[in-house]
């Protein structure tokens, strides 16, 4: 298949294939369980506590690519010679209201004030666990992030400046479309998802994967997104092989498989995109945001024989070697995980 720029109908954006939507039905389906099941959705202790060592950045990474995992989807990505803060939430909830909503499992690995200078901040979308407004309304305001690029996808800008982030340090990318930082090409890709910060706004601003693409590295981050075998083929096809392939596999469940894949489908999608150097498990291990207990995902990803696993505890600045596997188990320390 061709891989092309998005398409509309009317206000809204559509996916690269037909994608059903969850309706009032799936909401009666899973309503008793989500509010009064008994899956250990969240830790019985607090994980951690993590703390990121930011005299680590004073020294660029001897391998060109180095990752540091914040929980969930936010990380920040070293990769020849270019930084990249992506999807940063350091809101104590992913909701549009402080007082109620999915809550942090554990704090923050790492003040923002501490973060070295970034050279870049990728926004993939508008849900509230990957763009957090407090997060963004700190980020906009601090001097070392005045010379930051925000790049998104189409339509997220101008949420971004209604949390003061200023309209000409924002680009905006249709799927295909690729911006240069340096040396550093981003290039946005399709996704099957959807967007929204609210019932009423649905698909009026674009979701998107990148590419991330140096002299001398290549990483995918997938974002969300549900199954989509034939794109994800094409995807590594003409952007791979990537070294490291950042996909999601929390906040999943067979009902809504169409918007996010999960630990099974990032298996199959890692596969499609050809099966070349690490995978890294994201979306996970910070908020409740669905019904499977909290470790499940990750203990599916260990359970996996010749997966090659790139897993590294929350907060660590961690370098990206080939062929060397990392499999941290700091989520085992939890009671409620049947690893332990």
């Amino acid at each position: 298949m061709a891989l092309m720029h998005a398409k509309r109908e009317g206000k809204r954006f559509l996916n690269p294939v037909p994608t059903k939507m969850g309706d009032f039905s799936i909401m009666l389906k899973i309503g008793p369980e989500f509010f009064f099941g008994s899956a250990a959705r969240s830790p019985k202790t607090p994980p951690g506590p993590f703390r990121t060592d930011n005299t680590i950045y004073g020294a660029p990474p001897a391998s060109g690519l180095r990752v540091t995992w914040f929980g969930h989807s936010a990380s920040l990505l070293e990769i020849d010679g270019v930084r990249i803060l992506i999807d940063p939430v350091w809101d104590e909830r992913a909701a549009p209201v402080k007082w109620a909503g999915p809550k942090r499992f554990f704090p923050p690995t790492i003040a923002l004030q501490e973060l070295p200078p970034i050279d870049v901040v990728l926004i993939s979308h508008d849900h509230f666990d990957h763009l957090g407004e407090g997060t963004v309304r700190k980020l906009a305001r601090m001097a070392s992030f005045k010379n930051s690029r925000w790049v998104t996808a189409l339509g997220v800008a101008k949420i971004l400046s209604t949390f003061g982030v200023a309209p000409d340090r924002c680009t905006e990318l249709d799927w295909t479309d690729r911006v240069e930082i340096g040396a550093l090409k981003i290039v946005a890709l399709p996704a099957r998802h959807f967007s929204g910060r609210s019932l009423f706004n649905r698909f009026q601003t674009l979701w998107a994967s990148f590419a991330l693409i140096g002299p001398r590295h290549r990483v995918y981050y997938g974002a969300d997104s549900g199954n989509w075998e034939e794109g994800f083929r094409e995807i590594g096809s003409q952007y791979g092989p990537f070294d490291l392939t950042m996909l999601e596999i929390g906040a999943s469940n067979p009902l809504w498989a169409n918007i996010h894949m999960g630990p099974e489908g990032a298996v199959r999608t890692f596969r499609a995109l050809g099966g070349h150097g690490l995978l890294m498990p994201i979306h996970w291990g910070l908020f409740d945001l669905a019904l499977h207990p909290w470790a499940e995902p990750i203990e599916f990803m260990f359970s996996q024989d010749g997966l090659s696993l790139w897993s590294p505890t929350p907060g660590q600045p961690t370098e990206v070697v080939p062929n060397q596997q990392i499999r941290s188990d700091w989520w085992r320390r939890d009671a409620n995980s049947p690893t332990t």
